[in-house]
C-alpha cells in the first residue's frame, strides 16, 4: 500500500518575507491562540503586519495578488523565534505554504513544521536572498524543494539545502504524521492503555 504521508519533494511558486528574527508573535498574534481548532488561522497569518486597526490591507507580500497561490516561503535568519507556539506553522500552512526555505530557524519552530508535514530547509544567506530576489522579480517561477537530493531549483538557480537528519528521515519514510498514526491505530492504542495500571485507574477501572 502506498504511504500517502511520504514527502520526497515539493514544488510551487514562491513568496518572500524578508527580515531577520521574525518571531512567532508576528507570525500569529497572541490573541488568536484562544481558538479551539486551527481552522481559520491561515487568514490571520501576519495579521498585524497585513492589516491596520480598521482592517484595511497594508503593503505586505501576503496581500499581493502576484503571490496569492504561492506554496514555498523564503525567509531569512532565525525565523520562528520567540514563544514556542505551534499555531505559527499552522497559520503559515493554512495560508497555503507547503515548504519554507530560510537562512536559519528556531529549533522548536522547525520541529513544529516537521510535525505537520511542512519541510523547513536552510541554505546559505546569499542563496536565500538570490531566491527572494527571483521570487519578487519573477513571481511565476516554479520552485522545487527536493528532499531526496537536498537541493532547491528555481529557474537558473540551483543550490543545496539542509535540515535535521531526523526530520528528513521522517518525511522520506512518511512517519512525520504522529497524530495520524495514533488515530489509525486507535484500537491498538486503547488495548495497550488498558494494560497499563495507572491509566486504568485514571479511567476508574481496576487493572
Amino acid at each position: 500500500m502506498k504511504n500517502e504521508s511520504i514527502i520526497k519533494s515539493l514544488a510551487g511558486t514562491g513568496l518572500a518575507i524578508r527580515g531577520d528574527e521574525i518571531d512567532t508573535d508576528r507570525i500569529i498574534p497572541a490573541r488568536f491562540l484562544r481558538c479551539v481548532t486551527f481552522d481559520g488561522l491561515g487568514e490571520q497569518a501576519f495579521r498585524d503586519e497585513r492589516f491596520d486597526e480598521t482592517g484595511m490591507p497594508k503593503a505586505h507580500p501576503m496581500n499581493d495578488t502576484r503571490f496569492a497561490r504561492a506554496s514555498v516561503l523564503a525567509v531569512n535568519k532565525n525565523f520562528g523565534c520567540g514563544s514556542s507556539r505551534e499555531h505559527a506553522p499552522q497559520a503559515i500552512a493554512r495560508w497555503g505554504i507547503k515548504a519554507i526555505v530560510g537562512e536559519s530557524f528556531a529549533d522548536i519552530f522547525a520541529g513544529n513544521c516537521a510535525s505537520i508535514g511542512v519541510p523547513a530547509v536552510t541554505a546559505a544567506a546569499d542563496r536565500v536572498k538570490a531566491l527572494q530576489d527571483l521570487i519578487e522579480n519573477a513571481p511565476d517561477t516554479a520552485i522545487t524543494v527536493d528532499l531526496e537530493s537536498m537541493t532547491l531549483s528555481a529557474g537558473t538557480l540551483s543550490f543545496p539545502v539542509s535540515m535535521p537528519p531526523s526530520h528528513r528521515a521522517k518525511f522520506l519514510a512518511g512517519s512525520w504524521d504522529t497524530m495520524g498514526a495514533l488515530l489509525s491505530n486507535a484500537k491498538a492504542a486503547t488495548a495497550t492503555a488498558s494494560r497499563i495500571p495507572y491509566l486504568a485507574l485514571a479511567a476508574g477501572k481496576r487493572p
